[in-house]
């Protein structure tokens, strides 16, 4: 007879019942996958699952990393993770050294299992790219989400022979330009370019050509973005990045944002709302943060002051 479980919370605890005596001392016959009543017999259920030892810790991203299931699948890898490796400790399960006859048969199965990884120029051209988009995303700080969606923009447009004709960098580099705008976080094309090796000219042509024939709707990238990372690097205050914030967005209510460089209305955002919460800082820092000329933010920043009527005593 198997019966449903009985649970009773108990403060923090949680007591497992017996259905028909109320007995709390139960059997766990992992074997059987059994939870049996130690006095009537009965069993309380027959689907019983070993989880093992409780480790210890601390949160929930500890106890999530230690349970007992493998690695995550991951779009960053070519084969999503899904394959094994021989190790090259030449050690067993036990632990123990593997014998100096064995070692050969070893070796020899590693070089197969390295082969039959990559079976088609699919897989080989995935391989490729992935590991330098990773490189790429390692080498800017981006954070895992934009490698995993710049890993499965790149994946469309290959099943798509999309990459076919063009650069791998080329097309990589066009996939996590496209990831920062769609995670917004974003990356200019100049600070992709320097990282990738890659002129800015390829990069856009491949992204606008990658976008469209995957159906990639993105829409364009807000000034308000790019705030906290320049804010950071240029070690401003929160006051300062709020008023950044309210310089924006007057400034996009009456329409002097559209038509021009989000970069640039950032950089001159910050350089008027650093002058009026008392924290300076001059053009040439801020171009050398946002990538862009002095000029500009000598343009968009008198064009702000004039238009919004703010007052600044320089």
């Amino acid at each position: 007879m198997t019966c449903l479980v009985k649970k009773e919370k108990q403060g923090i605890d949680e007591v497992v019942q017996c259905p028909e005596c109320g007995n709390t001392r139960l059997s766990r016959d992992y074997n059987r996958g059994e939870l049996v009543c130690n006095e009537c017999g009965l069993v309380i259920d027959e689907d019983f699952i070993d989880h093992g030892p409780e480790w210890r810790a601390f949160d929930s991203d500890q106890r999530e990393k230690r349970v007992r299931v493998g690695a995550p699948m991951t779009l960053t890898i070519h084969d999503k993770g899904l394959t094994t490796d021989i190790d090259w400790a030449n050690k067993d399960s036990y632990g123990k050294m593997i014998s100096p006859r064995n070692r050969g048969q070893l070796y020899r199965l590693r070089k197969w299992q390295r082969r039959i990884r990559i079976a088609n120029s699919t897989e080989r051209n995935l391989a490729r790219a992935l590991s330098y988009l990773d490189r790429i995303a390692s080498s800017m700080g981006l954070p895992r989400s934009v490698r995993e969606t710049a890993a499965m923009i790149y994946r469309k447009a290959a099943l798509k022979n999309l990459v076919r004709g063009r650069s791998i960098e080329g097309v990589a580099a066009a996939a996590l330009y496209a990831a920062c705008r769609q995670c917004h976080v974003p990356r200019t094309l100049d600070e992709i370019s320097s990282v990738a090796g890659i002129s800015r000219k390829d990069i856009g042509r491949n992204y606008r050509f990658v976008t469209k024939k995957i159906r990639l709707k993105l829409l364009p990238t807000s000034p308000g973005d790019y705030i906290s990372r320049f804010c950071s690097e240029l070690k401003l205050g929160t006051e300062v990045k709020a008023k950044a914030m309210e310089i924006l967005k007057l400034a996009t209510e009456k329409s002097l944002i559209s038509g021009r460089s989000p970069v640039g209305s950032t950089a001159a955002s910050l350089y008027i709302a650093s002058i009026l919460c008392g924290e300076r800082r001059t053009q040439r820092e801020i171009a050398d943060v946002a990538g862009v000329t002095e000029v500009t933010i000598r343009n968009r920043y008198k064009e702000l002051v004039r238009k919004l009527d703010i007052e600044i005593a320089l």
